[in-house]
């Protein structure tokens, strides 16, 4: 049993109320290499920003838990090392299983998301009062989902969003004790969030996506007042970042995001985590594609994922500071 605190980690309950009472989100950026860890921390301690590092059960497979677990420390003392001590969190990204949860907070996660979204609601119930019982015996914090998101993540997909009942959240959260609630108002996962048929076009020709329903979140909030909220699949999809990759060689079709604005009205409200996977990978691969595309020759690893480190680094950057509101919280 790895204890996250020996770690230098926290967990979200401090960071979620802190983000509530000051009308932000904390960024929860997804990784999976040094290269992306490094770019988050970067960006968050220049910008003064508590982060959450966020991992999905493909990426533990990928980078491997134990060197995970070692990355997370490292990123701890790495933001002490460029000179802010920012708040760090670990984080399972839709965690799909009990035995997969407690993998985790064994490994030094100081926070788990249980998705049992997909289940009947009794099912999602169980499972995630489960995970909680379990995880709160060694203080780490336990995200659950009400409601569908269309798209796929990892393990987790589905056709079609089903939106959050407002009139599940009380009882669900009664029964289950969770700390965070992950609710669907209109986000998905994945870089096309919409099929365009269900978008309207700007003058150029741009994909504009339907509102988020700020009126199930007005009603969420209404209900369980103060209590932390959390939108996944909120990527915005930059389009700039779309055309250099189809610029040189890419073939992303009909890519459509959050409107950063509706991100920046979210944050001022109880949602006080906003999950951002896709906006990442996006930036990493076009400067990877530009660096292939106009130096042919290079093959050292660094002259490319250096680069594209740098973009992740900028647009974290940017989010932290005109889109979430977690700047300058440190």
């Amino acid at each position: 049993m790895v204890n996250y605190k020996k770690l230098g980690l926290v967990n979200t309950r401090e960071m979620f109320q802190k983000a509530i009472e000051g009308r932000y989100a904390i960024p929860a950026f997804n990784f999976n290499n040094m290269e992306q860890m490094q770019a988050i921390i970067q960006a968050c301690v220049e910008t003064r920003s508590p982060v959450i590092l966020q991992v999905s059960s493909g990426a533990r497979e990928y980078a491997n838990q134990t060197l995970l677990r070692y990355m997370a420390q490292g990123a701890v003392e790495y933001a002490k090392e460029l000179g802010v001590a920012i708040p760090i969190c670990l984080h399972l990204d839709h965690g799909d299983s009990y035995e997969l949860c407690v993998s985790c907070i064994k490994m030094g996660f100081s926070s788990v998301m249980i998705d049992g979204s997909h289940l009947p609601y009794a099912k999602n119930v169980a499972l995630t009062r489960k995970v909680v019982k379990y995880a709160h015996r060694y203080d780490v914090t336990v995200e659950g989902e009400l409601g569908v998101l269309a798209g796929i993540e990892e393990k987790v997909s589905a056709a079609k969003s089903v939106y959050t009942r407002p009139d599940e959240v009380e009882d669900f959260l009664t029964k289950t004790g969770v700390d965070s609630l992950a609710i669907s108002i209109g986000t998905s996962h994945g870089a096309n969030k919409f099929r365009p048929e269900q978008c309207t076009r700007d003058e150029h020709g741009i994909l504009i996506p339907p509102p988020l329903r700020f009126d199930i979140l007005e009603e969420i909030e209404r209900r369980i007042p103060g209590f932390p909220i959390v939108l996944h699949g909120a990527s915005s999809v930059p389009q700039d970042k779309v055309a250099v990759i189809n610029r040189y060689g890419g073939k992303i079709v009909d890519a459509v995001g959050i409107p950063e604005e509706q991100l920046r009205r979210a944050a001022t409200s109880a949602v006080c985590k906003i999950n951002i996977d896709s906006d990442g990978r996006l930036a990493m691969t076009a400067a990877v594609r530009e660096a292939f595309a106009t130096k042919p020759a290079e093959f050292d690893p660094r002259k490319y994922l250096g680069p594209a480190r740098k973009a992740l680094k900028e647009l974290y950057k940017h989010k932290t500071t005109h889109v979430l509101g977690s700047a300058e919280r440190v």
